[in-house]
């Protein structure tokens, strides 16, 4: 929940466990916080904005909420994919790399495509997309890694080659928005 005012969020964050004990539920207390997220001034320059570390920003469903320029000058709250969240899919896709390097290329592309489709299906979302570009260029990286040390006796495959080979027989789904906040409105 969002707040103008401290006064109301402190009112709602004191009357909150009682309004859930009514329905049998309760809140996580090191997940429940009052969390300072207020508009920077249009004045106030970047770096003295985000001089306190973590201050204006936080985490909440995989996606770190902070504020942003908007293209008329203003702010307004942007969201791009936690580096916690990126990092750990990024071991995923490397540990499954790892355990499937013996199959063929063409089931792995099948399977990484599909694991970026979903990747890109959850974070796809408005202002996001330098995030979805840069998991999609890691993948690729990892999938040339793994490629590579399948065969010691050619001396491994090029980056040339592999890009051959993705233009070619096994191209990447491009880094898309699939959520577009814009097209939500009726």
């Amino acid at each position: 929940m969002g707040f103008e005012c401290e006064e109301d969020a402190q009112r709602v964050y004191a009357v909150l466990p009682k309004r859930f004990g009514k329905y049998g539920l309760n809140l996580h207390p090191t997940k429940t916080r009052l969390i300072p997220f207020a508009r920077p001034c249009m004045g106030q320059e970047e770096g003295k904005r985000t001089a306190e570390k973590g201050k204006g920003t936080f985490d909440f469903l995989g996606f770190t909420h902070y504020w942003g320029r908007t293209r008329k000058g203003g702010y307004a709250v942007k969201r791009k994919t936690a580096s916690k969240r990126m990092s750990r899919s990024l071991k995923a896709i490397n540990q499954w790399m790892q355990s499937h390097l013996h199959v063929g290329m063409g089931e792995q592309w099948v399977k990484l495509k599909q694991k970026l489709h979903g990747h890109f299906a959850y974070y796809g979302i408005t202002g996001n997309a330098e995030a979805l570009e840069r998991f999609r260029d890691e993948v690729k990286g990892l999938w040339h890694k793994w490629l590579n040390r399948r065969s010691r006796r050619s001396g491994g495959m090029s980056w040339q080659r592999f890009e051959e080979l993705l233009q070619g027989l096994y191209p990447f789904p491009p880094a898309r928005v699939i959520h577009s906040i814009y097209a939500a409105k009726s």
